[in-house]
């Protein structure tokens, strides 16, 4: 889209998100996707203001990071947690990104925990070598494990897993629970210098295909280093070129909204993200 396209398809979905049913469930209401929040949108407060904030946006599902429910936690903090979550209409479906290591009874730590709010994915930074236990506790759980890729990792680095080539290569002889969270603005994110090589998002959901588990759709802005809502003429996302390539590889998962500018009040700026990706999904049919 041009400049103009796109602040004008933006200010037409943030005034159509006013009048949605909100009450509908997130999949009636996004073309069948469950689309929901990552919950370190709102790491600034804790698990009931981020849970009110999810509901005012209209969102029924959250990828919940640790510091708003520790996996630590004991069994009745985590049916408390559980339980705040229903008073605000909100599904806990997946949870991270959580490291794994080789060790199993850690890693088994983590799935039943997950198993103890009703998740459905892990979102995930595994070491190489924990792919044997993961095998075993996915198969078990029928918890997917959605590796996540944080593109640039400072200096020089890239991070291990930074694109679907590299995690494909890992993961084809494991079990097919094992997949991919794709995250949009940490691929676009590889055209920083020294790299200056972005990663297509749309290209990467098609490579990585049936593995796909989960999404954390962002915008970035490479020149200022920050992520921007949907739409910005600053931005480089292409929602419907993703949405289409989700389409495609028939995609099951859960997209979670993450936007890491703005902690203190990042509301309004995903209420633009909600309504650019609602139109989106109504214009691709």
């Amino acid at each position: 889209m041009t400049p103009i396209d796109r602040r004008t398809f933006l200010a037409a979905s943030v005034a159509s998100l006013t009048s949605t049913a909100l009450g509908q469930p997130d999949e009636n209401r996004f073309g069948g996707l469950k689309v929901g929040i990552q919950s370190y949108t709102f790491r600034k407060f804790d698990l009931e203001n981020a849970l009110k904030r999810t509901k005012e946006l209209g969102l029924t599902y959250a990828e919940f990071f640790r510091d708003h429910i520790k996996p630590t936690g004991t069994a009745e903090q985590h049916a408390a947690a559980k339980k705040l979550c229903a008073e605000y209409g909100v599904t806990p479906l997946a949870f991270g990104v959580e490291r794994f290591t080789k060790n199993h009874d850690a890693n088994k730590k983590l799935f039943d925990f997950a198993m103890r709010l009703g998740m459905k994915y892990l979102s995930a930074d595994p070491d190489p070598d924990s792919f044997d236990s993961l095998d075993k506790l996915v198969e078990e759980t029928k918890i997917a494990i959605a590796i996540h890729p944080h593109g640039p990792s400072g200096g020089n680095r890239k991070h291990r897993w930074y694109s679907a080539d590299v995690i494909m290569a890992a993961v084809k002889d494991h079990h097919p629970l094992i997949g991919t969270c794709l995250d949009t603005g940490h691929l676009i994110r590889m055209g920083q210098p020294p790299f200056n090589s972005p990663l297509d998002p749309a290209e990467q959901v098609r490579k990585m295909g049936a593995r796909n588990f989960g999404l954390h759709l962002k915008d970035h802005d490479n020149k200022r280093r920050t992520d921007v809502p949907f739409g910005d003429r600053t931005g480089t996302l292409d929602v419907p070129g993703v949405l289409l390539a989700l389409k495609e590889v028939k995609f099951g998962g859960y997209i979670s909204i993450e936007y890491e500018a703005n902690p203190d009040d990042p509301s309004a700026d995903v209420k633009k993200c909600v309504a650019y990706l609602k139109e989106a999904i109504a214009k691709l049919g």
